[in-house]
């Protein structure tokens, strides 16, 4: 692409003359382009094309069957365009990034971006600086986003059904196991992230997933035992639910899945404050005069109890709530995390959203409880600070719709930001569901093809030059691309994504000298198995008894 500036603001973006030979049907909007001005080069993104008659006229009066005349009117009278939108200015002199706080002058030079163009403005790979994708039209050349940066915040993906959210989220879930700087709780609704999911490429059967790539930096949970083993995966622990863990905002959560209206609500409430942590299992299990007992003392409508009682039976019959379970998932996974893991909770065939929503709504509330005791006690001197946690969510509009997030823990982790050391990376094909103000804490948003209007408007809600993004937005093709936007990028950035296959298992298992990692298996099953740790290496992996006593007191106090 060659050209030259005819005109243009610092609002509304630059237009460019194509020089005489440039193909307009190869430049893509989207595209990088360097604006050579006099003491600064303008990284810009290519927003909009048009072509431009100097009189009106010329697009009716000049049909000719002779090419040599519809190449000179289109060389003169006739001019190709593209609109610019300059993002960085880099001043040669110093060789220094700055915002654009000036236009380059009148027929200024434009240019394709060069490698070393990128380079400049995104870096190179390297351990926290994660490789994901290539310019529109510049294959060979790494986009790499700020891996630091990224986890500062909570983050987005976002895209129409059938755009490869899944597949942006493995990517940047690999990316940051690789870098270690953080721990990632990923609430696995479909079982894709685990062992193993359905490939986009349909000549390919499934995609790896975090457990073949990472080994024994994943731990694998389930809610569903015999779907894993019927997937031939051998998980790690099975999470199962205590009807004391459950809460009244926890049922709040899921009201519409239950079809409870307000009064109801108000009713579970009373409930809590009357019979206390066990208060749920004491009440699906009164029979019909104690509910009406309990509602002679407490003053609640006996229809309106036995109403709820029916309702709150689909509880009940969810296979992993448990009057007594073994185990306490809670504790389990801050002993994974606590040993430097990461941890995915598959839920197998339990995936309605009931399930989805209750689970992960009761998990991450007494996670972050502990997160946030660690974090005073770091304040305080007595232990050192938390490790970053990244937990992934899924229909994050579920949780974070206007009505919900204000009352759900959700929320309040995306509006705290990171000062408990825990963030979210929602992923959902509708962004528009999301309460505006957390859209507005998320830091860094990856973004495939939109086509709702209304869900265009809130992942650009914000953003700089949001008016000129938007042509880019709707020009996205449905695989592989994606624009990346906000904290951890020093600029918006159309990119195509890398192929997650063979070639991309073997460059994020290597490790930073070069050889490969060992903890690559080809299978779940059988000899060759890395899926589950044996009881020597779980002894070896988890914490030794002093430090379970000491949790146990975190979670639990004295």
């Amino acid at each position: 692409m060659k050209g030259t500036i005819l005109r243009g603001s610092l609002s509304g973006g630059l237009e460019v003359r194509l020089d005489i030979g440039e193909n307009i049907e190869e430049i893509k909007v989207g595209t990088f382009c360097v604006v050579e001005g006099r003491t600064h080069d303008f990284f810009s993104m290519v927003v909009d094309e048009d072509i431009e008659a100097a009189n009106p006229r010329a697009f009716y009066d000049n049909h000719s069957d002779n090419p040599l005349i519809n190449e000179i009117i289109r060389g003169t009278g006739i001019i190709d365009k593209v609109k610019i939108q300059p993002m960085i200015a880099i001043n040669r002199e110093e060789n220094r990034i700055q915002p654009v706080k000036s236009i380059p002058s009148y027929l200024s030079v434009v240019r394709e971006a060069r490698e070393e163009d990128v380079f400049k403005i995104f870096g190179r790979p390297d351990r926290t600086n994660f490789y994901v994708g290539s310019p529109l039209d510049m294959e060979h050349i790494p986009v790499c986003i700020d891996l630091k940066k990224f986890i500062e915040r909570s983050n987005g993906i976002f895209g129409k059904s059938g755009t490869g959210k899944t597949f942006y989220t493995r990517l940047m879930l690999c990316g940051m196991i690789k870098s270690g700087l953080c721990n990632i709780l990923v609430f696995d609704m479909h079982s894709e992230y685990g062992w193993e999911g359905d490939d986009e490429d349909e000549t390919r059967k499934k995609a790896k997933g975090l457990k073949q790539l990472f080994g024994s930096k994943v731990a694998i949970f389930t809610l569903d035992p015999e779907s894993s083993r019927n997937r031939g995966v051998h998980p790690d622990f099975v999470v199962e639910i205590p009807h004391r863990s459950i809460e009244a905002e926890d049922i709040a959560m899921v009201w519409e899945e239950l079809n409870l209206n307000p009064t109801a609500l108000e009713v579970i409430y009373v409930l809590q404050k009357h019979l206390g942590q066990d208060w749920l299992y004491t009440f699906l299990n009164m029979d019909a005069f104690e509910i009406k007992d309990f509602a002679e003392r407490t003053g609640a409508h006996e229809g309106a109890l036995q109403a709820l009682q029916r309702k709150l039976f689909k509880l009940q019959r969810l296979p992993f709530i448990k009057e007594n379970p073994a185990d306490d998932a809670v504790e389990r996974i801050m002993q994974y995390l606590d040993s430097g893991m990461n941890v995915v909770l598959e839920f197998g065939h339990q995936r309605s959203m009931l399930a989805y929503m209750l689970v992960a709504n009761i998990l991450t509330r007494r996670i972050h409880e502990l997160y946030v005791k660690r974090s005073e006690k770091a304040l305080g001197g007595t232990r050192e600070n938390n490790t970053p946690l990244v937990i992934v969510i899924e229909e994050a509009h579920k949780f974070l719709s206007p009505d919900m997030s204000r009352q759900t823990i959700f929320g309040m982790i995306a509006r705290e930001m990171r000062k408990y050391n825990v963030t979210l990376l929602v992923v959902d094909q509708r962004p528009s569901g999301i309460d505006p103000e957390v859209h507005s804490q998320l830091g860094t948003k990856i973004v495939a093809l939109l086509t709702e209007e209304k869900d265009i408007e809130s992942v650009l809600s914000g953003v700089n030059n949001a008016r000129m993004l938007r042509n880019v937005l709707a020009s996205l093709d449905t695989k592989q691309q994606a624009i990346i936007m906000g904290h951890a990028v020093p600029m918006p950035v159309v990119i195509r994504t890398r192929t997650y296959d063979e070639t991309f298992y073997k460059e994020i298992t290597r490790d930073d000298y070069g050889g490969s990692k060992s903890l690559l298996s080809s299978g779940a099953g059988g000899n060759n198995s890395t899926s589950s740790l044996s009881k020597a290496d779980y002894e070896q992996e988890m914490p030794p008894g002093k430090e379970f006593d000491d949790l146990m007191k975190e979670l639990y106090g004295e």
